[in-house]
């Protein structure tokens, strides 16, 4: 009977460790609690930007936003900033979390490209516009938000040959539902299936490759890459830099924090 009690205490001891009981109680309830606060954020996102402007804060920076998030529930950091897509991809996954109702900011999302490289950019632009009309991206967008995929929301990128040759496109696989990798190290998303959509009305063939976020520009830059994507916010510091076509997707800013 006593080995009996202890396993079940064990049992109940381990329960409430998985569920991130030990974690302190969240104390951040609206935008103006981040104040003073430690913040997660992916390195070089425009989540650690923003958290850098906030009076007192203490960011702590990771190379995956998932990292950020599972600081936050075993209570190493407050809060946690990141996109709004990934952001829900988070919340379903761990039920210990959630989204501040007010989101951060308003963002955009580009393609990113080699400063004065105007040729590319411009037949981006043109198959970004057909795609747009058609409403091609809305729906692979739709479709990865909602869940109703898991591979892929586009079916193309079928032909043997390709009369204008591979784009190379640089990435960060760890941002779901825009980019992540199977376990096949197969890399998909919504990014994925926008730029193999692209690639169809430019006649080439997409070529992903993976890299840290920060390493993205400057795979553009080298050249080792021909376009960076990757929930991309355009900004007029990466502006000054790189060359960015139209917005493709409207994002939000937003905040995670532990469960009350």
């Amino acid at each position: 009977m006593k080995k009996l009690f202890v396993s079940i205490m064990v049992g109940c001891m381990l329960f409430l460790t998985a569920c991130g009981s030990s974690a302190p109680a969240n104390t951040v309830h609206s935008l103006d609690d981040l104040k003073g606060k430690k913040i997660g954020v992916q390195l070089k996102t425009t989540g650690d930007v923003y958290s850098s402007d906030i009076e007192g804060a203490d960011v702590q920076r990771y190379n995956k936003g998932e990292d950020a998030v599972l600081a936050l529930r075993k209570g190493e950091v407050d809060a946690v900033m990141v996109d709004d897509a990934p952001a829900e991809v988070f919340v379903a996954e761990y039920g210990d979390i959630k989204i501040l109702d007010e989101a951060f900011a308003d963002e955009e999302y580009g393609i990113a490209v080699s400063k004065g490289n105007t040729e590319l950019l411009d037949k981006i632009n043109k198959a970004l516009d057909t795609l747009q009309s058609a409403g091609t991206i809305d729906k692979i967008a739709q479709a990865w938000e909602k869940g109703e995929v898991e591979k892929t929301a586009y079916e193309g990128q079928t032909k043997e040959k390709y009369a204008n040759g591979t784009l190379v496109m640089a990435t960060n696989a760890e941002f779901p539902p825009y980019e992540s990798r199977t376990e096949n190290d197969e890399i998909i998303g919504i990014d994925v299936d926008i730029m193999k959509a692209v690639c169809d009305e430019l006649d080439m063939k997409l070529q992903v490759e993976h890299t840290s976020f920060d390493s993205i520009f400057a795979s553009v830059e080298r050249g080792m890459a021909d376009v960076g994507v990757a929930a991309i916010t355009i900004t007029e510091e990466r502006l000054k830099k790189f060359d960015f076509s139209k917005p493709y997707v409207a994002a939000k800013q937003v905040i995670i924090v532990r469960g009350d």
